[in-house]
């Protein structure tokens, strides 16, 4: 089919361009012809734009790659055949180099890397008189380029790094093991600081990188280092002065113009909840605006539930629903959460349960009156009946856009919030031995959960579920030691962040990837047939294999991970 389609296209192609051929090209400029700031600010924007060009399986959103790897989501669809690259993904035995998702991945992360460079190659044209914007124009493709680098490092560790400086034509050349994870994570490092350097506070455009955004992803990046690993990806140091760097690059967000919403829904909901005090870097979806199809949320399309829309891919986990329950002094069950499945009708929940999972027998997104059915779902033997909230949004917003069969939505997608940069420093401040400074950091999310709560009622008035959560008091309900601390910041991390991509790289960060997925695995092995061949290997399912089609295009140049 997909070679039918191929073909299709290339006639189709053919025949238009025969028809059009006296038809001079518009809006085509390569870098040679650029002789202005106009001109080049095009160059910028095409950069930006990368950032929302997804498609339904290449989710930029990350959710195949950071949920459905880890212990947070299924896969979802109609079955394991559905997507069954994604199936191969989440059980990892039968994971492949030759998989077109992976040869996509790689290929569009590096379609972003080099309109980054472009356009940094074009700045280099003009002089601060010419163009008084040039500086900030440099820094913000540097931004842009760094967030890619970052995605691709933690998806594949062995790259190309490539900059500038370097002619398309010579790409091939460069060799994925030149640079260790190390090097490459300082290059992109260098990256984030010179943005963060350069840089304004605030920008006039929304969706343009500033200053915090740039230091976010500064303290992301160092934490991402602090944790060193040998050739076999195991964590065999976690470097001091680096969290010293991820403490002091989180300060400067911390201390800026940012804050937690006081109501954890808000960050999740369209309209003039969108780009709010907790959202500091975000990906701006539009419908309608002159531009193809618009830009519109594609990557996500296929986690729309099946009872508003289609496909119901990214199912949350049992062990996700399960990790929300508390105990009567309303504490995560750290050790133990895993033990029995999650009943609403007798146990204490967190809040963000019913921010993030829906479930049959409970609203939808805040609408009392819209309850979800077992109908919502494609595969219920296979992959239950629990559907991912966040990146999704009510069928009656004007944001939710039917492109058949598929639909999508306009809704903000934030890349980093400030939630996201308290957590990096709490756990920089743990693993320093500091468990006490980062005390105040994690119960503040606790808080603000305890206190989103109003939007989480029935059709009668009442509450949704029975919710009870509790910050940490040491002596009281806690022993605050750093054992302890590192405990609870990783659990909050779990509930705080809960699909939105993060979780396979917290457990790649942490080297417990094959601990946690294997024990996982174990779990669901009895009542899930999509684990009953499930494996995480350690030392080889860390990262993704090298695209075999990249290995093919390298002319062999490039070196294969361990294992495959």
């Amino acid at each position: 089919m997909k070679r039918y389609f191929l073909i299709v296209i290339w006639i189709t192609t053919m025949v238009s361009c025969s028809k059009s051929l006296e038809v001079g090209p518009r809006g085509a400029l390569n870098e040679d012809q650029v002789s202005n700031p106009e001109q080049a600010e095009g160059f910028v924007i095409a950069a930006y734009s990368q950032l929302g060009n997804d498609e339904i399986n290449r989710a930029f959103s990350m959710y195949q790659y950071g949920n459905v790897r880890a212990d947070d989501a299924y896969k979802g669809g109609g079955g394991i055949n559905d997507g069954d690259i994604f199936h191969f993904m989440e059980t990892f035995v039968t994971s492949r180099p030759d998989q077109w998702n992976y040869d996509d991945m790689w290929f569009n992360i590096y379609v972003g890397i080099r309109r980054a460079n472009e356009g940094l190659r074009i700045m280099q044209k003009f002089t601060q008189e010419e163009y008084p914007m040039v500086n900030v124009r440099m820094a913000e493709l540097r931004f842009l380029r760094a967030y890619w680098y970052l995605m691709l490092e933690n998806l594949f560790k062995n790259i190309p790094y490539i900059d500038e400086n370097l002619p398309a034509e010579e790409y091939k050349l460069v060799l994925n093991n030149e640079f260790s994870r190390d090097e490459i994570l300082e290059r992109i490092a260098a990256d984030f600081a010179f943005a963060a350097e350069t840089l304004p506070a605030v920008q006039e455009q929304v969706g343009r990188a500033n200053r915090y955004a740039a230091y976010a992803f500064l303290a992301k990046t160092r934490l991402f280092q602090a944790y060193e690993q040998d050739d076999t990806h195991a964590v065999v140091n976690i470097n001091q002065s680096r969290l010293e760097e991820v403490i002091a690059a989180a300060d400067q967000v911390l201390a800026a113009n940012y804050d937690l919403e006081p109501d954890f829904a808000n960050n999740f909901l369209p309209g003039n909840y969108e780009n709010g005090m907790e959202s500091i870097m975000a990906v701006q979806f539009s419908s309608n605006d002159g531009v193809g199809r618009g830009r519109v949320n594609f990557g996500d399309m296929l986690t729309v539930p099946q009872g508003i829309g289609c496909c119901d891919f990214q199912k949350p986990s049992q062990s996700l629903m399960n990790a929300y329950r508390t105990n009567e002094a309303g504490i995560p069950l750290w050790d133990t959460y895993n033990q029995q499945d999650i009943n609403f009708a007798q146990h204490t929940v967190d809040p963000r349960v019913d921010h993030t999972i829906s479930r049959p027998g409970a609203p939808w997104k805040y609408e009392p009156e819209r309850v979800v059915t077992n109908g919502w779902s494609r595969a219920v033997s296979i992959y239950g009946t629990y559907n991912s909230m966040k990146e999704n949004v009510s069928p009656d917003c004007d944001c939710f856009i039917n492109i058949a069969p598929f639909f999508g939505n306009t809704k903000t997608r934030i890349l980093m919030r400030y939630a996201n940069v308290m957590l990096f420093k709490a756990e920089a401040l743990i693993e320093l031995g500091r468990q006490d400074e980062a005390l105040p950091l994690i119960n503040a999310l606790r808080s603000r959960a305890a206190n989103s709560t109003d939007r989480l009622v029935t059709a009668d008035g009442q509450p949704t579920s029975q919710y009870s959560v509790e910050v940490y008091l040491p002596g009281d309900n806690i022993v605050w030691n750093q054992e302890n601390a590192r405990k609870a910041l990783r659990f909050e991390r779990r509930l705080e962040m809960a699909l939105e991509g993060e979780r396979f790289f917290d457990l790649l960060r942490w080297g417990v990837a094959d601990q946690e997925l294997n024990a996982y695995f174990n779990v669901e092995r009895p009542n899930r047939s999509i684990y009953q061949q499930a494996r995480f290997t350690k030392g080889k399912d860390e990262y993704l294999p090298i695209p075999q089609n990249q290995i093919f295009w390298s002319e062999n140049r490039y070196v294969q991970n361990p294992g495959y």
